[in-house]
């Protein structure tokens, strides 16, 4: 799919990847960008900048999801490519972690897509066209060594998209999945905190966002379901799929020596 012309939707919109993905789009020739985030300044700062609308959303509630919908569809028409990009980390470490953060990152990191998924499936189905961008990470592949919660709820929103790329893709919705690794946004930072999470998230080095985004238009114009801004998860994938027990093997290798080199 070509991007001019298009209505496009962005949530997490205000800053890193969003924001960045949101320039691309308007350097395209987008028609129409709406961007929506947590935070209504930046966003309203961004769609100044590309000439959008500036939407505020919680993205953990459906009601909120449902009114960006409307809200964008009343100002621009339908709704060409929606991006569900908006994530939290989830905090660090295992089942110690509070109920209260499994239950932000279940409703943000995946209840968000379905929510979007909800209304928009039926209206792209009902024009014979649509698209659905899932922002997940490469821990929905892999895994996030740092963090149970952002790994879990990562894998869920790979699942999620590969569900409805397969149920879909005939009556013309398509779907994509971006999986980054290490890139710069302040999201970043915290996972930069743990020596485990730190080395495996610079093992295919850190991006800047804007690499992010030429990795996704590129997607799009191609339609891939698995955008990969990182080429080493690949090889990462092939030798989980293919050999898991060497694959584990190797992550506590890297988990050990991380720790053992910070004192940790």
């Amino acid at each position: 799919m070509e991007l001019a012309d298009k209505h496009i939707v962005v949530t997490g919109g205000a800053g890193g990847i969003g924001r960045a993905l949101l320039r691309r789009f308007a350097s395209e020739g987008a028609r129409a960008l709406v961007v929506a985030d947590r935070e209504l300044a930046p966003a309203e700062a961004i769609a100044a900048e590309v000439g959008g609308l500036a939407v505020e959303l919680d993205a953990a509630s459906e009601d909120s999801v449902r009114a960006l919908i409307a809200t964008a569809s009343a100002a621009n028409g339908p709704i060409d490519i929606f991006i569900s990009n908006a994530g939290v980390p989830g905090g660090m470490g295992g089942p110690e972690t509070a109920d209260e953060a499994w239950e932000e990152a279940w409703k943000v990191n995946v209840m968000a897509h379905v929510w979007a998924a909800r209304v928009l499936v039926p209206e792209m189905q009902a024009r014979g066209e649509g698209y659905l961008i899932n922002t997940a990470s490469a821990a929905g592949l892999l895994t996030q060594v740092s963090s149970l919660v952002y790994s879990v709820t990562k894998h869920a929103a790979v699942s999620l998209a590969e569900w409805m790329a397969i149920e879909y893709r005939d009556a013309g919705v398509r779907v994509s999945c971006i999986c980054p690794q290490g890139v710069r946004t302040p999201m970043l930072d915290l996972a930069m905190e743990e020596p485990a999470g730190a080395a495996a998230l610079m093992s295919g080095g850190l991006i800047e966002p804007e690499d992010v985004a030429d990795t996704v238009v590129a997607g799009i114009r191609d339609e891939r379901f698995l955008i990969l801004p990182h080429e080493n998860v690949k090889g990462f994938m092939a030798l989980k799929a293919a050999e898991p027990e060497r694959w584990l093997k190797g992550m506590r290798r890297l988990v050990r020596e991380a720790r053992a080199a910070s004192g940790s």
